[in-house]
């Protein structure tokens, strides 16, 4: 589910964190994207949000069926580089093997968590496996902070996450902190990040004000509370931005429903996105395509049968 970003998702040069107060909930249509062979919605970044927090990017796939016997395999994307980033990868339904050039291999299944810090470098495949049976889930990227985005790659799995009852939702926190529960899961930043299950009712989601938070539905429909405005309907394909100063958040649900919640503190350091890189500087990501393409020891080997994923052109060169 990794990537790639285009110019179509953001502007190369142009960044800027998201730091506009919230006088109302900022409804804002994703962009449709097929990764591999599988489609997804892609809600972030986009020309008018690079980041919510040091949340850069938020790919929503399926839910579809995969098997031989509905034809399609699921995710298998070669191995790929990337840099100055973490991974965040969580399903709703299905599963999928991880592999590294750290030599880790790791199947991810429902409720648990793979999380793959880049730093200087990393390359990974993520790849199908003979599960048949529904497909859905998140690949979300967490742009890397100054103090590590050069530092060592590293890889992490959960398989338990903690979970809180909030209102009519139950809420499994997968990075960072939310009504007391606590991930186990590494963050470089002030951020959180936590899947909701809502049931038929209403849910007062407890906020950090210096936070910024965004919404991303998985499944069904939430009404956003919109002060005087009324209230905003999020459906899944969308990205609805509550921005900073909130200590909470309405949500009702007439049917069952799902989404993310994402915040963390407005992410202060300039960043440019092209591909599968994070960086500062345009000549750093021309740097990263040479050396992917060199077959640089930066970017190290990966025990994948994927053939290795070719990095296209950067559009300013």
């Amino acid at each position: 589910m990794s990537g790639p970003v285009t110019g179509a998702d953001t502007l190369v040069g142009q960044p800027g964190a998201s730091t506009d107060p919230p006088p109302q909930v900022r409804l804002t249509d994703g962009r449709a994207q097929t990764v591999g062979a599988i489609p997804v919605r892609r809600t972030l970044p986009i020309r008018t949000r690079r980041t919510v927090g040091a949340w850069c990017f938020v790919d929503h796939m399926g839910p579809l069926a995969v098997g031989p016997d509905a034809g399609a395999r699921g995710i298998d994307i070669g191995p790929h580089p990337h840099t100055g980033l973490h991974t965040v990868t969580w399903l709703m339904a299905g599963e999928v093997r991880h592999r590294d050039s750290l030599g880790s291999e790791q199947l991810v299944r429902p409720g648990q968590l793979n999380l793959m810090t880049a730093g200087h470098g990393v390359v990974h495949a993520e790849e199908g496996t003979d599960y048949r049976g529904p497909l859905h889930g998140v690949q979300l990227w967490v742009a890397q902070p100054a103090a590590t985005r050069d530092g060592p790659a590293a890889f992490e799995h959960h398989g338990e996450l903690p979970r809180a009852e909030i209102g009519a939702a139950v809420a499994t926190v997968l990075v960072g902190e939310l009504a007391g529960a606590a991930s186990p899961a590494r963050r470089d930043s002030e951020l959180m990040g936590a899947d909701l299950v809502l049931r038929p009712g209403r849910t007062v989601l407890p906020l950090r004000p210096d936070f910024e938070y965004a919404l991303v539905v998985t499944e069904g429909a939430v009404l956003v509370a919109n002060g005087p405005a009324g209230e905003v309907v999020a459906r899944p394909g969308q990205l609805a931005y509550l921005g900073a100063g909130r200590a909470e958040v309405t949500l009702d649900v007439r049917e069952p429903a799902r989404a993310l919640v994402l915040g963390g503190v407005p992410f202060g350091e300039p960043i440019v996105m092209w591909w599968n890189f994070v960086a500062r500087t345009r000549a750093e990501l021309t740097t990263s395509f040479e050396q992917w393409e060199a077959r640089d020891e930066r970017f190290g080997p990966v025990a994948s049968e994927l053939g290795r994923v070719p990095a296209p052109a950067p559009p300013w060169r």
